[in-house]
């Protein structure tokens, strides 16, 4: 049994992360209407820039929580104003070749710097040990990967369909000239929605760091995964992106438990299931 709630632990940790990157995916699309194949690039640089602040400034990872969704969430609007603007309008594939373009560009800088191989991030001595349940030992840090994502998710989703900034946000992508009648400056919101959803991959990069090690191809192991976690939700679905990202976590782990030669594929499989019985995913929309 205690194999089986690690397992699960471990379900729960990849969940947090799949939830993070899938609601990032879940609200640039949502939003912006682009399908972001770089988002795994910017989760790495999210882990890369928290293992900076700590090396080279000397920032500590509570710090780097704050900072790094910040400055890769910069990143990404530079990205948005410079390139991803001109593909409003056009087909889909034209943002995923791009976006998937930035992404091997960015993954090749790193690598050629950095080569293949992990390097530690310190967990913080306030997260260091573990708690005795009785059935099984818990690192106080997995625990805290779990609840803070989370949290974050929630607020996300809150922030997005509960208040007037998400109201005047969603009312953006619908009607934008309306929007623009009433003085707002559209651009500027999806360009900093943009920058939200890339800052999203770039914290749960930081929350990897400690447990994963920061490497260059860490977001290249894990974005076809999320791809799959958003279609199952549903494009565009905030909390659909949330719940299935923890779901299909729990479901990875348990598969390695029972049936480890099925852990990597179990996601797909439910895709094509869904997708079979739903088209639009499971909170998904026609459009």
């Amino acid at each position: 049994m205690q194999a089986l709630y690690a397992q699960l632990l471990v379900g729960l940790i990849n969940g947090s992360f799949y939830a993070l990157l899938s609601l990032g995916l879940a609200v640039i699309f949502g939003m912006l209407n682009i399908i972001n194949f770089a988002h795994g690039a910017l989760y790495m640089m999210g882990a890369f820039v928290a293992y900076f602040l700590l090396n080279i400034g000397g920032i500590s990872y509570w710090w780097a929580l704050l900072l790094a969704p910040i400055i890769v969430g910069i990143f990404g609007m530079i990205l948005e104003r410079t390139m991803l603007k001109f593909l409003t309008g056009l087909d889909h594939l034209y943002g995923l070749l791009l976006t998937f373009g930035i992404a091997l560009i960015v993954q090749g800088v790193f690598q050629n710097y950095f080569g293949s191989s992990g390097m530690p991030y310190a967990i913080p001595d306030q997260l260091r040990g573990g708690i005795n349940l009785g059935f099984m030992f818990l690192p106080v840090y997995r625990a805290w990967v779990v609840i803070f994502s989370l949290v974050v998710c929630i607020a996300t989703w809150f922030l997005i369909e509960k208040t007037r900034l998400g109201a005047y946000l969603r009312a953006a992508t619908e009607n934008p000239t309306l929007v623009r009648a009433f003085g707002i400056n559209v651009p500027r919101m999806i360009t900093l929605t943009y920058g939200l959803g890339v800052g999203l991959a770039a914290l749960a990069g930081v929350l990897s760091a400690p447990i994963n090690q920061v490497r260059p191809l860490m977001g290249a192991d894990l974005i076809i995964v999320v791809f799959a976690v958003v279609v199952i939700g549903g494009m565009g679905s905030i909390m659909g992106s949330i719940i299935t990202g923890f779901a299909l976590g729990v479901i990875e782990g348990m598969t390695k438990y029972f049936y480890p030669e099925a852990s990597n594929t179990v996601v797909f499989v439910l895709m094509v299931l869904v997708l079979l019985v739903k088209p639009t995913g499971l909170t998904g929309r026609a459009a």
